[in-house]
């Protein structure tokens, strides 16, 4: 037994090199791959030697979640272990999430062994058999930066070195390792993981010629627009955004917006849909975003001049994706804000156009708040509105609180009446793949254990992020937050899909979109029963306030809450 403790295995240095390499949490669904690291991690913990803390996932797509909300927060890259081919497989879109979103998460599976009874580690029982297969990367290569397998145990700190620093550099990512259990179990040598040289690539600048050339058309335009959807993502940004804009009248959209990319009440922020200052925009900056606007619905002029600044200017993994532009400009947002913000200082400017634009612009600001305020005016005996139920939200959360918004059909109404003004306060989940909020939630609390964090979602996204493994996480690592279901009884982004392709179509006609939740689960109780949360379901407006608080105050106890709002539904279709 003491020969066989004093191992060092390569699992132990994988181990290790994680611990050195900054990652504090492993999102775990441990299988018959893993009983090396099972090991190491029990060596450590008998010899009180740090490693980073196994967070026990039921299900694999919550520990995929869990890491990016932590990614998002932090900024940090975590570790989700997985289990050969199926549990790869059952990270599901959750991986498509942190792709787009250009998320840091360190993905490790293991292999089926790859002998028969000849080595140490070798097949065991008829999963292993089960579980061989011809390409397991293949079912992550298309959302990961880069994925590997590991060969031997004497290279392993180089191997989780290299695979956190491209994680970690622009434009960042998932990335995907993979280790059979022969491998885990080679004896090596005990080497410190080197600390230096690891470091993500340095942040890239605009060229000399392509700031002269902004400065000039930002300086001489009109009507300038910017667009942005996560440049807030590093909250460094939002400052500098500010500055450019203040000093040169320029508005804001934030379309598709996944984090605070400009304060929501600045008088030149124009709200969250391109539709309404498209059309006279004469110079358009681009800053971080995948789809400024949609071709085929709403575009620029044909004389405008746009610019595109990103880290990922040409959506390189994106098969098919035009947005043409005046020149495109592969910088970091932040190192091109403090470029031209610091020509502009020397600019000649026009003054009087600027101050007419500041107010023109001020003034369209001030009739959009007020259109929206109109709207969430709740009238009695009616369904609750999701304007309403949004409005009493903004009563109970502070601006630190953590929004987590995967509210689909109704995230531009949560953006319009929970305005969000204060840097790395808001998030969305930057991809497609439904069920991201719950996992988020948790990885964001653990992330910022003393923020209140507010997760905000569908109740067919609700349905997406596996609740019942959710709340049973949450309650065991004690992570509590709100969970507020705007629940319509069905997904809507469906059938505003059909009616747009089909407005006076025989689906329209029918009501029959097979889309809607006509035997509805009692939402609130799957994450009491699974989790121990407050739940409470709400069918009355003036119930609203009051149900919100209760949740607020149940999660300051430390237990998590989840308040299932029913709004008006989709459809009555019932065959």
């Amino acid at each position: 037994m003491e020969r066989q403790n004093s191992r060092h295995t390569t699992a132990d240095a994988f181990l290790q090199a994680l611990q050195d390499g900054g990652v504090e949490y492993l999102f775990s669904n441990f299988g018959s791959d893993h009983p090396t690291i099972i090991e190491g991690l029990a060596k450590a913990k008998a010899e009180k030697r740090d490693l980073p803390k196994v967070i026990i996932c039921p299900h694999e797509h919550v520990a995929m979640s869990a890491a990016h909300g932590y990614a998002q927060v932090s900024g940090r890259a975590q570790g989700v272990f997985v289990h050969c081919d199926v549990g790869t497989q059952n990270l599901g879109g959750a991986v498509h999430n942190a792709s787009r979103a250009r998320v840091p998460v360190f993905i490790f599976a293991g292999e089926t062994p790859y002998t028969i009874e000849e080595m140490r580690g070798a097949r065991k029982s008829p999963a292993n058999f089960l579980q061989d297969t011809y390409d397991q990367h293949g079912v992550l290569r298309p959302y990961v930066k880069w994925n590997y397998s590991i060969r031997t145990g004497t290279n392993i700190q180089q191997v989780v070195n290299r695979a956190l620093q491209l994680a970690h550099s622009e434009p960042k990512g998932p990335v995907y390792l993979t280790g059979a259990r022969e491998v885990l179990e080679e004896d090596v040598q005990r080497e410190a993981s080197p600390k230096k040289g690891w470091s993500p690539l340095e942040s890239a600048a605009l060229p000399e010629s392509g700031i002269e050339e902004l400065t000039k058309s930002l300086v001489e335009a009109e009507n300038p627009l910017v667009i942005t959807s996560y440049a807030g993502r590093n909250p460094a940004v939002v400052p500098e955004l500010v500055r450019l804009c203040e000093k040169l009248s320029i508005p804001v959209v934030e379309h598709y917006s996944s984090y605070v990319n400009f304060p929501a009440d600045h008088p030149l922020h124009l709200g969250y849909s391109i539709e309404e200052c498209i059309s006279d925009a004469d110079v358009i900056l681009i800053l971080d975003a995948d789809v400024p606007w949609i071709p085929s619905i709403k575009k620029p002029q044909e004389s405008a001049k746009a610019y595109y600044i990103d880290v990922d200017p040409l959506k390189e993994q994106l098969p098919l994706w035009s947005m043409p532009s005046e020149r495109y400009f592969k910088a970091d947002v932040y190192e091109a804000l403090l470029q031209l913000n610091r020509c502009i200082e020397s600019a000649a400017l026009s003054i009087g156009k600027i101050e007419e634009r500041k107010q023109r612009i001020t003034a369209l600001h001030q009739r959009q708040r007020e259109a929206w305020q109109q709207k969430e005016q709740q009238l009695p005996d009616q369904p609750i509105t999701p304007e309403w139920l949004t409005a009493c939200l903004r009563e109970v959360v502070d601006e630190d609180t953590l929004i987590f918004n995967e509210t689909i059909t109704n995230a531009k109404v949560v953006n319009q009446h929970l305005p969000r003004r204060k840097p790395g306060t808001f998030f969305g989940s930057g991809g497609t793949s439904l069920g991201w909020n719950g996992g988020a939630a948790i990885g964001a609390k653990l992330a910022s254990p003393d923020k209140t964090v507010v997760n905000l979602t569908g109740d067919g996204s609700y349905f997406f992020s596996i609740p019942s493994s959710v709340h049973w996480v949450s309650r065991k690592y004690k992570a509590p937050f709100l969970t507020v279901i705007y629940n319509n009884q069905g997904w809507k982004a469906t059938k505003h899909n059909v009616d747009r392709l089909y407005p006076n179509g025989r689906a329209q006609e029918l009501d029959s979109y097979w889309v809607n939740f006509d035997q509805p689960a009692d939402f609130s109780k799957i994450a009491e029963a699974a989790g121990g949360a407050y739940a409470e379901r709400v069918t009355a407006a003036e119930e609203v306030k009051a149900a919100l608080r209760r949740g607020m105050e149940a999660v300051s106890a430390g237990r998590s809450a989840v308040i299932d709002v029913v709004i008006a539904g989709i459809s009555k279709q019932v065959d």
